[in-house]
């Protein structure tokens, strides 16, 4: 059970591994772009390419002929990785070893929907993938493996969703191989929140070092942006700066920006209906010097 792209690996490892995948579940596809052109998701996709059956109920809550189907396939597991998707009590008890999840934090911090952005905005110094025994609860179910990763000053979710992918490919094979003996999560929990495109505006009053994490973190969804001249104007990446200003203020002619502490470099931007140029290029094209104002 998944939908995006980072639950392909997952996928392509059990297969690799040589387990008899049953059945695909996904999220239906949607209408995308400016055509409204119905597309399926990645995983959905790729199950396809394999020749596995895929099943795309809009829910389970209620959904008793969905669960009778599944009782009906007679499997060992459930594999959920970033299904999208609630899932009741009856579904996860239907496999005969229960559901096991494949998470992109080190339990329990970042439960929730974003724990890979959110890691990126918390500026933590390690993540990882935890593969648990699914409970009722969000992300709350018994460990049974976890491995973790260093996030480095250039890391943007982007490189750690593609790290964390392979990581947790390779993990829920070993731990259904291997059925090691779950372990309660212990510490604090922390929640990380589905994003949303309210998240991208910049508050320029926030530190620079805030700023430039929120940077990386919501590259590429929902990404970040203020406003040049009353039109959007996105920002991808960045560099702090040992300089000060008034915050959302450019204060020299390489498109530095002020923060509530220190300031940014921009270094990829692009404006509305625009392509992303570096900032020197973009700079080329439009005057934009000390005393403009973002935001």
């Amino acid at each position: 059970m998944g939908s995006p792209g980072f639950a392909v690996p997952a996928l392509m490892a059990l297969r690799e591994a040589g387990h008899d995948i049953v059945a695909v579940y996904c999220q239906p596809p949607k209408p995308v772009g400016r055509g409204l052109q119905i597309r399926k998701c990645p995983v959905h996709q790729a199950a396809d390419d394999l020749g596995i059956e895929v099943r795309t109920p809009p829910r389970w809550r209620g959904n008793d002929s969905e669960l009778e189907y599944l009782r009906g396939r007679d499997v060992d597991y459930g594999v959920i990785v970033a299904y999208g998707l609630i899932l009741p009590e009856p579904v996860l008890r239907a496999p005969r070893s229960g559901c096991l999840n494949a998470h992109a934090s080190l339990l329990p911090r970042w439960r929730g929907a974003a724990p890979i952005q959110a890691a990126v905005l918390a500026g933590d110094a390690r993540t990882g993938i935890t593969i648990m025994q699914m409970d009722a609860g969000l992300d709350t179910g018994p460990m049974l493996i976890s491995e973790g990763t260093d996030i480095s000053v250039e890391d943007t979710s982007v490189t750690l969703h593609d790290r964390l992918a392979a990581m947790g490919a390779r993990l829920i094979v070993r731990a259904i191989e291997t059925c090691p003996v779950p372990t309660r999560q212990t510490g604090p929990a922390t929640y990380a929140p589905k994003l949303s495109r309210s998240d991208a505006v910049i508050d320029w009053t926030l530190s620079a070092a805030d700023i430039e994490r929120r940077i990386r973190a919501l590259n590429p969804w929902p990404g970040t942006e203020t406003r040049l001249g009353g039109e959007p104007f996105k920002i991808m990446a960045a560099k702090i700066v040992d300089s000060t200003g008034e915050p959302g203020h450019v204060i020299d002619h390489q498109l530095t920006v002020a923060c509530g502490s220190g300031a940014l470099r921009l270094l990829e931007v692009k404006r509305a209906g625009g392509r992303w140029m570096a900032a020197q290029a973009f700079l080329r094209g439009h005057s934009i010097g000390p005393g403009t104002v973002l935001g």
